[in-house]
C-alpha cells in the first residue's frame, strides 16, 4: 500500500516517529504541500493523510487509486466529504486525542492572566526587582480564582475536562452547550443560558466547535453582557470570536483581558487587531501539541488505517 502524508511537520517536527504508519505500507512524508502540488503527490496513493492541506472534489476526481483519507486532526472541514462518499473513499479523523492537553492550556492561559508570571519574570530580568525598595513588587493586577465563576461554552470532552480543573481551583462552574444536561457531578457544573453565562462568569472559556451558530458568537453585543472584570479564553476556533470587536473591548477596558490560542487566519496576519490589543495574550495554536497528545494522535491515525484495512473502519466522519 502506498501511503502519503501531505503535511506532517506540525504533527512530527522530528521528535516522534512515523514507524507505526511505515510498518503498514510504503510511506512518504512531506513536511508541507502547496495547493498546486497536492494532485502530483497523492498520485498512485491508496491512503493519504492530511492535517490542514485541503483535498477537494477536483483533486479526488484525479486520484484514481485513492481509497482512504486520514485527517490528522479532529476537524475535517479540509476534506470534501460529500465527494469522497460519492467516490467510495473512506474518511476518518482523530477524536479525543488532545482533551487533557487543551484543558491544561486553558488553565495555563488563565493563570497567566491572573499572575502575569511571564511579564513579571521579564521585569525581574530587566532589573525592576533589583531596583525595588521592597521585598516584593507587582506591575499587574493579581487575581485569586477561589470562588470565581468559570463559564464554559461548549461542554464536550474538552469542556468537561476544563470544568474539572476549574472546580479543583475552587471555582463555581456553569456551562452552555447543545446538550442541556442540567448538572455535571464530576465538576459540579450547572447548565446556564448563554446570556446568563455571559453576565455571571468571571472567566469565559470557549470550547465549542465552529458552526454557523457559533461563528462570531463573541461579538460586541455578547461582550456588552460580560462583567468589566471578566477574562476570555479561546482555545476553540478563531472565528468563534469577532476579533475586531474583542480588540475594541480590550482597548476600551470593557473587559479585563483575553487569551487566545487560535485566530481567524493562521498563521497570524500582521494586521490582526488582537496583535496590538491591550491585555491580550496570543499563543500560536499550540494547545493540542503536547508531545503526549501528538503521540496519541499518531497511534490513533495508524490504528484507524489498520481498522480500515481489516474491513472494520473506525472514527469515520459520517
Amino acid at each position: 500500500m502506498k501511503i502519503v502524508v501531505l503535511d506532517g511537520y506540525a504533527l512530527n517536527p522530528g521528535d516522534i516517529t512515523w514507524k507505526n504508519l511505515a510498518d503498514i505500507g510504503n510511506l512518504t512524508v512531506y513536511d508541507r504541500t502547496s495547493k498546486d502540488k497536492v494532485i502530483e503527490r497523492i498520485s498512485g496513493a491508496e491512503a493519504v493523510f492530511t492535517n490542514k492541506t485541503a483535498i477537494g472534489r477536483a483533486t479526488l476526481e484525479k486520484a484514481d487509486k485513492l481509497k482512504y483519507i486520514g485527517v490528522l486532526a479532529t476537524g475535517y472541514n479540509v476534506i470534501d466529504v460529500e465527494a469522497a462518499v460519492e467516490m467510495g473513499i473512506t474518511v476518518t479523523n482523530i477524536p479525543g486525542y488532545s482533551t487533557n492537553a487543551v484543558a491544561q492550556m486553558v488553565m495555563a492561559l488563565l493563570l497567566e492572566m491572573c499572575h502575569h508570571a511571564g511579564a513579571h519574570s521579564l521585569d525581574v530580568k530587566n532589573g525592576a526587582w533589583s531596583n525595588s525598595k521592597d521585598f516584593a513588587f507587582w506591575n499587574y493586577p493579581l487575581v485569586e480564582l477561589e470562588g470565581k465563576t468559570m463559564g464554559i461554552i461548549g461542554f464536550g470532552q474538552i469542556g468537561r475536562a476544563v470544568a474539572k480543573l476549574a472546580a479543583a481551583f475552587g471555582m463555581n462552574v456553569i456551562y452552555n452547550s447543545r446538550n442541556k444536561k442540567t448538572y455535571d457531578s464530576k465538576s459540579r457544573a450547572t447548565f446556564s443560558k448563554i446570556n446568563d453565562l455571559l453576565a455571571q462568569a468571571d472567566v469565559i472559556s470557549l470550547n465549542c466547535p465552529l458552526t454557523d451558530e457559533t461563528r462570531n458568537l463573541i461579538n460586541k453585543e455578547a461582550i456588552a453582557k460580560m462583567k468589566k472584570s471578566a477574562m476570555l479564553i479561546n482555545t476553540a476556533r478563531g472565528p468563534v470570536v469577532n476579533e475586531a470587536d474583542l480588540a475594541d473591548a480590550l482597548n476600551d477596558e470593557r473587559i479585563a483581558g483575553a487569551a487566545v490560542d487560535v485566530l481567524s487566519h493562521e498563521p497570524a496576519k500582521p494586521g490582526n487587531p488582537l496583535l496590538t490589543a491591550k491585555n491580550c495574550i496570543i499563543t500560536p495554536h499550540i494547545a493540542w501539541a503536547a508531545k503526549e497528545a501528538r503521540l496519541r494522535l499518531m497511534d490513533i491515525a495508524a490504528n484507524n488505517l489498520k481498522a480500515y484495512i481489516s474491513g472494520e473502519p473506525v472514527n469515520t466522519v459520517i
